[in-house]
């Protein structure tokens, strides 16, 4: 569909919500939301950083989304205008257009959309289907989809429809049902008892047309069109404690992922937790393996994903945590996650006069054992693995240890530190195991009801990759309308470079603007175990948000 086809969608979208509202006026009211996004960067060359060069002025990445809700009848739009893109992004990210608009009929217990829409059936397993702009990540469904719930406890949703990557849609078709039942909700005893029991079921389906790919010079092979993938799941809640087990296979699914072998691709996660005042405990485990899922077979990247396995890693906010961030592999394998949150009461020799939050969390991911098969090229089943056999590689592990305390009214810190191991051949094709101990101060004083100074101190030691990192940061914030930001980066090991920034922000009801100035190295953005790798650059920053 193009831009004019698009506009006239809209328009008729938009017409068809006024006309509703018209008619019923008197007991429904329309409800126009949206919000308003620009990152821009002015670029200024910079040779000791590695920035490269420009052949714009302005570089931004804007968007607009406009919505309409009714009693009856939902709709909305956006649009990207990304001709002149932010560093970083794959080349078919530029282009302008309406890439996302839908109109949702909604009446009782049944629900239609049209147009594009985002899912996610269970953990994502199978299917999860979402936006995330800071990765360049959109990968919406073009189509219809229909959820009902026809009985008390009962969830039932299908699907089908075209992916999006960027300014196109994958030719396959990608098709899906989803089944929940809440058992809870139908058994007064575990009502009053206070325990929730859900089992879920899913099914998609991929169809993809047949492409000429080659097992030898002579030989070709034979994909195949229909690929189907299952979920099964099962949430149990009672009192303070709450287990989810789920599990998903995928049928022969040759691609450029996994080399085209026809090995069956599966997935296994248990997830345990408990929880009180003051106290909590995670414990889980997921085992993946040849479980990459797109709607185009021959993709590679981070676009055209019809299925999510998320990282099992504590997603970090402090820049030197999140310097080595781990992606996930989706050929395969184990991750475990343990995390163990505990509060130290008031007038305890450990909490002090204001209590004491101490949190431990422990990461390790491994590659799973592969046996080859036939040398495990194209057009064979690959490679067998053994289910609890580990691999001779690590992948990613890390322990975490923070401390968050009060020390006055007026003042608190949080303490970190950070044992890693990241195996940036794994992650990024080369450079070897990085081994590293990060720590982490943080300082927050107010010094009084408008005025809160915020400061930052951490430093990265590691004999590997470029060596030791320090970072420090001060941020004053002024309510109810100012915030100033100073930090500086500095490579203490091989480079001996800054990356030094400063920004001043302005909030004012729901606008905000940023403006700031200051080098970004390069490295990996995360999120949920995505990466988009960014590239070093210099300049002016500017971003601004509105939300109606």
């Amino acid at each position: 569909m193009n831009i004019y086809q698009s506009l006239a969608l809209i328009a008729g979208i938009t017409f068809s919500a006024t006309a509703l509202y018209a008619q019923e006026q008197q007991d429904n009211k329309v409800v126009v939301s949206g919000s308003i996004q620009a990152d821009a960067l002015i670029p200024k060359e910079d040779e000791k950083i590695g920035s490269g060069t420009y052949k714009d002025d302005w570089l931004i990445n804007p968007y607009a989304q406009v919505n309409l809700t009714s009693k009856y009848v939902d709709a909305g739009a956006r649009v990207e205008f990304l001709e002149y893109p932010l560093p970083g992004f794959e080349p078919d990210f530029k282009g302008w257009g309406v890439p996302y608009f839908y109109v949702k009929g909604h009446y009782k217990n049944v629900e239609l959309t049209l147009g594009h829409f985002y899912e996610q059936f269970g953990s994502g397993f199978i299917l999860r289907t979402y936006e995330e702009r800071s990765l360049g990540v959109d990968n919406s469904l073009l189509g219809g989809r229909l959820t009902i719930k026809p009985f008390k406890g009962v969830t039932v949703k299908a699907l089908s429809g075209k992916q999006r990557r960027y300014w196109e849609h994958n030719d396959a078709w990608v098709s899906g049902a989803d089944l929940e039942l809440n058992i809870d909700q139908w058994c007064k005893i575990m009502q009053k008892k206070g325990t929730y029991l859900t089992l879920g079921l899913s099914v998609v389906n991929k169809n993809e047309k047949d492409e000429v790919i080659m097992a030898d010079a002579e030989h070709r092979l034979n994909l195949p069109r229909n690929v189907n993938a299952f979920d099964a799941r099962l949430r149990l809640q009672t009192g303070n404690f709450n287990i989810l087990g789920e599990w998903a296979m995928k049928t022969q699914d040759p691609s450029f992922d996994n080399g085209y072998i026809y090995r069956r691709g599966n997935v296994a996660m248990l997830s345990t937790s408990y929880s009180e005042k003051g106290f909590s405990l995670l414990v889980q485990a997921k085992r993946s393996d040849n479980m990459s899922f797109r709607s185009r077979r021959s993709m590679m990247g981070i676009s055209s994903f019809i299925n999510h396995l998320p990282a099992f890693t504590l997603d970090q906010t402090y820049s030197l945590a999140a310097f080595y961030p781990y992606a996930t592999n989706p050929d395969g394998e184990w991750a475990y996650q343990a995390e163990l949150a505990y509060k130290f009461k008031k007038n305890t020799f450990l909490g002090g006069k204001y209590g004491t939050h101490v949190k431990i969390n422990f990461s390790h991911i491994h590659a799973i054992e592969k046996k080859l098969k036939k040398g495990g090229e194209r057009g064979t089943d690959g490679y067998e693995s053994a289910f609890f056999k580990w691999g001779d590689e690590r992948y990613y592990q890390d322990l975490n240890v923070q401390m968050e305390k009060k020390l006055s009214p007026s003042f608190k810190i949080n303490l970190m530190y950070m044992n890693q191991f990241y195996n940036k051949t794994a992650v990024e094709g080369e450079g070897g195991m990085v081994h590293s101990d990060i720590f982490v101060a943080e300082g927050k004083y107010k010094v009084n009801k408008k005025m809160t100074l915020r400061g930052e101190a951490q430093y990265l030691k590691t004999e590997d990759d470029q060596g030791d990192w320090m970072f420090g940061l001060l941020e004053l914030s002024v309510l109810p309308n100012w915030m100033l930001t100073l930090s500086d980066m500095y490579n203490s090991g091989d480079t001996k470079l800054h990356y030094y920034s400063g920004s001043v922000t302005y909030s004012q009801g729901s606008h905000r603007l940023q403006v700031g100035y200051g080098r970004t190295r390069a490295g990996f953005n995360c999120s949920g175990g995505v990466c988009r790798y960014v590239p070093a650059s210099r300049g002016v920053t500017i971003s601004y948000n509105y939300n109606f």
